[in-house]
């Protein structure tokens, strides 16, 4: 299956290396990058592997969730297929309140 990036991934994943470079050195930056594209390369090859996410909002009804490869394992991608795609939705740190905030806007906080 070919994988695809929302606009609101793309921007969940650019936030957290940012927030890696300034907090942590661009050394863990890069690494978290590589870990999300090593992530999204399993699910493109095994779109089924994370669980249905059970949310009640029709939008997020058939997202999956799979956690983010060591040493990243508090962060989750959430993501759909489509037909013959993968769609990254979100990449957020597991420990925010997931429900409420896997609709807003990337960047809204």
């Amino acid at each position: 299956m070919s994988v695809r990036k929302s606009d609101d991934f793309i921007a969940d994943v650019e936030r957290q290396v940012e927030w890696y470079a300034v907090n942590a050195g661009w050394n863990v930056a890069e690494r978290y990058l590589a870990a999300v594209e090593a992530t999204c390369r399993l699910l493109g090859q095994h779109p089924q592997l994370g669980p249905r996410g059970g949310f009640a909002h029709p939008r997020l009804r058939n997202w999956r969730w799979f956690v983010v490869f060591r040493p990243f394992k508090k962060h989750v991608l959430f993501y759909e297929t489509l037909g013959d795609d993968v769609v990254l939705r979100r990449a957020m740190h597991g420990h925010r309140d997931l429900p409420g905030r896997l609709l807003d806007r990337a960047g809204t906080d």
